[in-house]
């Protein structure tokens, strides 16, 4: 096992250790219960709020948990004075990064696997068909939290914990409006809100398009390509973060 995966590895037995991850997955394992007690208080669309809910209560937990663990990536280590210990190895600052990333990633997957396996327990027990677009959506909510990471990482490389969570929840709520955002303003004549939008929409990430929980939830699949299209430009989104975390990183003083 390379330093990259001995790094990764720790990671993850750190977010184990952490108390809240296991909070969450009970909140997300209460959040999609009450799903079911909503879905009674619907005659009509009884499954459709059961498979709704159920998707964003995995979301909201997974960005949650992408938000608040990622930022404490490298501060945790800077305030617990650990990251002199690991600076004095022959481990490079871009291997300590890309592990950290990693070993959050995989966290992360675990994470979601039981949220997933609760919500497909929950659907059987009621007798609601799953679709192949429950897994669709679950794979882009995925890539869409490796994201998520990617942003709290690299604003923490810089910034302290309240700095980069600020940062990362206004770009995740950015990454959901811009599209709408440039609709707004596409009759507009122009001027520096145009602009200023126009250039939003270029730099952050187009997180809505990751968002297909509205059309998995009544049974519509998306077509392959744009599978494949989406995820593709949400890893290579969060491939570009993490190299600017590593650029950052290797110029940070301790």
């Amino acid at each position: 096992m390379g330093v990259i995966g001995v790094i990764a590895v720790n990671a993850f037995r750190e977010s184990l250790r952490d108390k809240i991850l296991y909070n969450l997955v009970l909140f997300a394992g209460l959040l999609i219960g009450l799903s079911v007690v909503l879905a009674d208080l619907s005659i009509t669309e009884h499954h459709k709020v059961i498979a709704d809910m159920g998707l964003a209560a995995i979301n909201l937990i997974g960005v949650i948990i992408a938000m608040f663990v990622g930022i404490s990536l490298v501060n945790k280590e800077i305030e617990r004075r650990t990251i002199y210990t690991i600076m004095a190895r022959p481990i490079s600052r871009s291997c300590f990064i890309i592990g950290k990333y990693f070993g959050l990633a995989l966290t992360l997957l675990v994470n979601m696997s039981v949220m997933l396996a609760v919500f497909l327990f929950t659907l059987w027990l009621y007798h609601v068909p799953i679709e192949p677009s429950l897994f669709q959506a679950v794979q882009l909510m995925f890539v869409e939290i490796l994201v998520v990471t990617a942003i709290a990482l690299f604003f923490s490389t810089f910034t302290s914990s309240t700095l980069s969570a600020i940062f990362t929840l206004g770009l995740y709520v950015i990454g959901h409006l811009t599209a709408d955002l440039r609709a707004m303003v596409a009759n507009s004549e122009g001027g520096i809100g145009k602009a200023v939008v126009d250039l939003l929409y270029y730099l952050c990430p187009n997180l809505e398009m990751l968002n297909i929980k509205g059309q998995a939830a009544v049974g519509v699949a998306a077509a392959p390509d744009y599978m494949l299209l989406a995820s593709l430009y949400g890893l290579l989104y969060a491939g570009v973060l993490v190299t600017g975390a590593c650029l950052v990183f290797q110029r940070r003083d301790f």
